[in-house]
């Protein structure tokens, strides 16, 4: 399934696959693999590889091959790798980009970014387990926030040094965030939304802009841009607009539609290298818990979602 509007957010599960990112380019192929799944012995990894069940650019992978940025890894399912994959903090798929400074995951919805009260489970803390069953010593830390309800693709910086310099951007508003977002209502025109939030004890400016994709006359799916980064800006402004994210039970708590999640998810993020200020831009595709919630919600939301013509 894919949104009809866009391919970029095209959703596939067929077996464990991937891409390779920064980090992993120029490792012999099962050294890659080893790195994105660090819960896989070596010796594992490279009977993986002997038995042809590793494909590398719809071609059976060499052992003794070489990866290359973007190539597109596929291993064969087996009782085993599913064990394996069980044991990893992070799945493979959700490593969206990493390299020497920095990672981008795609973070599940119902899953708390920082460790608090009652989210001792949190994405910071398998983040910090992956890295340790990689045996790499240095802490990571989030360099912006989504609530736990919220999926999508999230920052986070590698050593305290570089965590300063993209925390400093994202100050300086070189980070860049959009969303989707299933709302009630129907949306027909772009615009802004700029009503004030509440942030620090008073009222602040905020600002989204705002594009329909697709309604029905019931629902309707949204792109939007983040423009300020409040605490709760979007779920805020658009309930207060008229069109609260399904599933939203704080800021929508009269709603007839129920679904099993936030209807909310962040696609796309680009932000500059902190070394070399090259600009990184990385899509982030819906997750499947996304698509069930809203083929569950049926006649509310037929049409928002469909395959590609």
């Amino acid at each position: 399934l894919a949104l009809k509007c866009s391919s970029r957010y095209l959703v596939d599960t067929i077996m464990t696959e991937w891409r390779v990112n920064i980090r992993e380019a120029g490792l012999l192929l099962p050294e890659a693999i080893k790195v994105r799944v660090p819960s896989a012995p070596i010796g594992f990894v490279r009977q993986l590889c002997k038995k042809q069940r590793v494909v590398v650019n719809h071609r059976v992978g060499d052992i003794n091959r070489t990866v290359e940025y973007q190539d597109r890894i596929l291993i064969k399912s087996s009782v085993r790798w599913q064990q394996l994959l069980a044991l990893s903090p992070v799945q493979p798929a959700a490593i969206l980009y990493e390299d020497r400074n920095c990672m981008v995951i795609n973070k599940p919805s119902g899953l708390a970014v920082h460790h608090a009260q009652g989210h001792d489970d949190n994405l910071s803390s398998r983040l910090q387990d992956l890295l340790h069953l990689r045996r790499e010593r240095f802490r990571v830390a989030p360099i912006h926030r989504l609530d736990a309800g919220t999926s999508g693709a999230i920052l986070f910086g590698k050593g305290k040094k570089t965590a300063g310099l993209l925390g400093r951007s994202l100050m300086t508003g070189g980070l860049n965030k959009r969303y989707l977002a299933v709302v009630q209502g129907v949306v027909s025109d772009a615009g802004e939304l700029n009503t004030p939030v509440h942030a620090k004890g008073s009222m602040k400016p905020a600002l989204t802009k705002c594009r329909p994709l697709t309604s029905n006359g019931c629902t309707s799916l949204i792109e939007l841009d983040l423009i300020t980064g409040r605490r709760h800006q979007l779920r805020r402004q658009l309930a207060e607009a008229g069109w609260p994210i399904i599933g939203d039970y704080r800021y929508h708590q009269k709603s007839t539609l129920t679904s099993g999640r936030l209807l909310l998810h962040c696609c796309f993020l680009a932000f500059p290298d902190p070394v070399n200020g090259n600009l990184v831009e990385i899509d982030c595709p819906l997750p499947e818990s996304f698509v069930t919630a809203v083929k569950k919600l049926g006649s509310a939301t037929r049409g928002l979602l469909e395959p590609l013509p």
